[in-house]
């Protein structure tokens, strides 16, 4: 059987896809769904890709609208947990696996985790149309690209980034004054 060529190609995007995702979700089983929806909608709807163009892009178009269009949905719908399936120790398990490393520098690891946790909710924090953009543009799409992906002019996407990179700065930043790893700026001269 001939390997496909498009399909060759659209499975390299497959770690970007899910990085992405994943950030837009926050969750790896919703991160993971969104994935195999996007691929799912790219293989039904192959022939109204252009040959040539490009592949990423279109595939990002459709992780992007397929994102938009299950929060939409998610927004109107009154929200459930399911708490029967819970198992007592699966905090515990999930605690053990992730501090079972054999790292040499444990404080830089543990430190690393709190930065990363607290830049994951700063993103979080993010408004959805906000965060979308600003992720696409961590993937290094251009703004055009992002702009034909989230369907809005370039230079709503420029506002976006600016307003989402400003919101990013400002939450790290109170975070960090919060916690005592930034001082507040003076205009005096620093004392030795």
């Amino acid at each position: 059987m001939a390997e496909d060529a498009f399909e060759s190609e659209a499975l390299s995007y497959i770690d970007a896809l899910y990085r992405t995702a994943l950030r837009m979700t926050r969750s790896e089983a919703d991160a993971e769904d969104l994935v195999q929806e996007t691929y799912i909608r790219a293989l039904r709807f192959r022939e109204q890709f252009t040959p040539g163009t490009n592949l990423k892009a279109w595939l990002f178009r459709i992780l992007t609208n397929t994102f938009i269009n299950a929060y939409r949905k998610r927004s109107r719908q009154p929200q459930t947990a399911e708490l029967d399936d819970v198992d007592e120790f699966s905090l515990y398990r999930r605690m053990s696996q992730e501090t079972g490393s054999n790292s040499s520098d444990p404080e830089k690891e543990f430190l690393d985790g709190i930065v990363s946790s607290e830049v994951k909710e700063a993103l979080a924090a993010l408004p959805e149309k906000f965060r979308t953009t600003v992720l696409l543009d961590v993937e290094g799409f251009s703004y055009k690209e992002i702009a034909e992906m989230v369907g809005v002019p370039i230079g709503t996407v420029m506002s976006r980034l600016h307003r989402g990179r400003k919101f990013l700065q400002q939450r790290l930043f109170d975070l960090a004054r919060e916690r005592g790893i930034a001082a507040l700026r003076t205009s005096g001269p620093r004392p030795d």
